[in-house]
């Protein structure tokens, strides 16, 4: 191929590649949200959109080390959270198992705690904080033992799931006084942004 045809080739693919550029941006700025769209993109203003939910104490579906059973200290464990959606205004948080009273035969689900109203500028719990020490305005509502704050894994038998789930809201709830967790989901109907969930589990 000669010098001069290559060239000729070489500056129609600049070209081609500039023009592709120059169509992207102009997408980019008519249409805000469509590059994410077209190449999943999780990101917006370089912070994570999928809301995630961690603790220090326990990995996803491991064992929730005893001193946050009543075998234990019966204390909540650390908490930590990133990737709220932009426009998070307050947290809410609910803690249940599933499996009561026994994983074979499931009846009810059992509350363990219930939060509210948590500042949306917090990126977690520290251990403990389910005997009061609470971030700002957090409210607290009340479990199915009939108190509020925090209640540990307590199985009468088998191998019970404890999930902990997260929820981002665009408002800051009014106060409910001490809702259970029908209630609070009930006041967050329509609210709800993002949600993350984390379960360990726990026999005795």
């Amino acid at each position: 191929m000669s010098t001069e045809k290559c060239s000729n080739i070489c500056r129609i693919r600049v070209g081609a590649w500039v023009g592709l550029v120059a169509m992207a941006f102009l997408i980019s700025s008519l249409y805000p949200g469509a590059m994410n769209q077209a190449f999943g993109s999780k990101t917006k203003g370089g912070t994570p959109m999928t809301l995630e939910l961690t603790s220090q104490a326990f990995s996803p579906n491991d064992s929730i080390p005893a001193i946050y059973t009543c075998d234990g200290r019966d204390i909540s464990p650390p908490l930590s959270w990133s990737g709220l959606p932009s426009g998070t205004k307050s947290l809410a948080l609910i803690a249940d198992d599933p499996d009561a009273p026994d994983p074979k035969a499931p009846k009810m689900t059992w509350v363990h705690w219930v939060l509210y109203n948590i500042p949306a500028d917090t990126n977690g719990l520290a251990e403990n904080a389910g005997s009061g020490e609470l971030p700002g305005d957090t409210l607290e509502g009340v479990n199915d033992w009939g108190r509020t704050g925090y209640g540990g894994p307590c199985p009468p038998i088998g191998r019970h799931r404890y999930f902990f789930k997260l929820y981002a809201l665009d408002t800051v709830l009014p106060d409910l006084g001490s809702p259970r967790k029908e209630n609070l989901l009930e006041a967050m109907g329509g609210h709800v942004l993002g949600q993350a969930e984390l379960f360990g589990t726990y026999q005795r």
